[in-house]
Order: structure tokens, then C-alpha cells, then sequence
């Protein structure tokens, strides 16, 4: 894995928490989570609803504050949504654009920013590595939900990110479309180097794409454990998954959250 054992990280969270107030009463939804994300790496994320999993997501991507600790990406403290990092969120229907084409969909981060000929440039490259250059010109509605998801992945891919933050963006999924897409992104991971943190509720998921796993419990959230992922890249969804240590690291996660559950 690229960037296992760097000295420097690329998003660091340190000991950070999130207190909300419903009404009169103060409500604490995560509490003194810490952890580093290497360059390159995937880091996984699960544990039970309710855990605060899309807060913390939410909080590295500067989308919302917390109220104690720091979030930091490439050393310096998150205040709002830092250049370098994009977020992916599971609601592709809703985060694409219905009434403009793809292409124009994958473009809408880039305008005003760049101008037309390199804008087109980068749309081209991005709607090619996940393989949707031949709709270009189609629309959101025209395509599957599995295509739809890729079309959010390329508009991410468009900005040329340093960070992946990834809301259980395959979650509403069918298991064959959410296998391919799994792959794709370990393809677009050996090919950009990009770093992802990803959100999860499925096991099978979290030990598959990542290179560590934080296991998140209790209410507030905290986090109960990060385990290793002892698995050789690159990876395939039959061999790997057959494997001793991919069933041993599968049981550890399953046998962590239960733990996170009860602490």
C-alpha cells in the first residue's frame, strides 16, 4: 500500500467530537475520535447505525464543524471544504444534475476554474477511467444506478483530488453492480494513487478495499479499534475473498464491532 508507514499523513483527525443541540437538550454524537490517513491509502470506515459514521465523513471534508479537536489534510486545519479533497455520497440521484448531460455533470466542478479546452480535457480523462466515454452526451435518468454512481465517481475524478471521502456510495446497489464498482475503485486507486477513506455498513466491503479498518461504536461514537488488512494488492473478488486471512480479518472486524457495541 502506498504510503504504509510515511511519516507524514495526508487527513488527520485528532481528537475530535461533535455536540449538537436538539431543542433544550445537548446531544453528543461523536467523542474523542483520532486516526491518520496515509497518501494512498485506503482507509475504511464501519460500525452500527448510529454510530456517527457520516458525521465523521462530514467533518474530514469540512462539510460540517467540530465542536472539539482538529481535522487537519496535509498539516493544516480543516476549516471548510479543502482544495485536494472531494466527497462521494451514497444519494447519487440526487447529487447529479437530471437536466444536464453527463459530460456536463463531470464538468460541473471545473467551471470557472479552468478554462474550456483543458475543462473538456479533463472530462474526457475522467469519464474514461470509469469507462463511460461512449455517454458522454446522455442524461442521469437515461442510466442504471451503477452508471449513475460512476458518473458522481468521474465528476470526483474530474477535480483531480488528493482524497476520496466515500459515504457507502454503493449501498443502495445491487450485489453484482456493487462488486464491479468495488473493483473499480481499487483500479482507480492503483492508477491515480488517490486516498480514500470509505464508509460502509458491510464487512465484506470494509476488509476487500481497505488497507486498514476503523471500527466505530457507542453512542457517542468512538473509536473502538483500527485493524490491519493483511491482504496482497491487487485484489479479486473470488480469490480474495477465498482466502484464510481475508475470512480471519472478516471474523476480527465482525467480532470488533460486536465489542464496540457492548463498550
Amino acid at each position: 500500500m502506498a504510503g504504509r508507514g510515511a511519516s507524514t499523513s495526508i487527513l488527520a483527525a485528532e481528537r475530535v467530537g461533535l455536540e449538537l443541540r436538539f431543542q433544550t437538550q445537548a446531544r453528543r454524537i461523536l467523542e474523542d475520535i483520532s486516526f491518520e490517513v496515509a497518501h494512498g491509502e485506503i482507509f475504511t470506515i464501519v460500525g452500527a447505525s448510529g454510530t456517527g459514521k457520516t458525521t465523521l465523513l462530514r467533518i474530514l471534508g469540512g462539510l460540517q464543524r467540530a465542536t472539539s479537536g482538529t481535522v487537519r489534510f496535509r498539516g493544516e486545519p480543516v476549516a471548510a471544504p479543502p482544495e485536494g479533497v472531494v466527497v462521494v455520497f451514497q444519494d447519487y440521484s440526487h447529487a447529479l444534475l437530471q437536466w444536464r448531460s453527463v459530460a456536463r455533470n463531470v464538468a460541473l466542478g471545473l467551471e470557472g476554474r479552468i478554462d474550456a479546452a483543458a475543462q473538456a480535457a479533463r472530462v474526457h480523462e475522467a469519464l474514461q477511467m470509469v469507462g463511460l466515454e461512449p455517454n458522454a452526451e446522455q442524461y442521469p435518468w437515461q442510466l442504471s444506478g451503477g452508471m449513475q454512481q460512476r458518473v458522481q465517481i468521474a465528476r470526483a475524478l474530474a477535480l483531480r483530488p488528493e482524497a476520496m471521502l466515500m459515504d457507502e456510495p454503493f449501498g443502495a446497489l445491487d450485489a453484482m453492480t456493487k462488486a464491479a464498482l468495488q473493483d473499480e475503485v481499487l483500479r482507480l486507486h492503483a492508477r491515480t494513487g488517490t486516498s480514500f477513506v470509505f464508509i460502509t455498513h458491510d464487512i465484506d466491503e470494509a476488509v476487500y478495499l481497505g488497507d486498514r479498518i476503523a471500527v466505530l461504536g457507542g453512542s457517542p461514537g468512538r473509536l473502538h479499534r483500527i485493524i490491519d488488512v493483511p491482504l496482497p494488492r491487487p485484489r479479486d473478488q473470488i480469490e480474495t475473498r477465498q482466502r484464510p486471512d481475508f475470512l480471519h480479518c472478516r471474523l476480527d472486524v465482525h467480532d470488533a464491532i460486536l465489542a464496540a457495541g457492548k463498550g
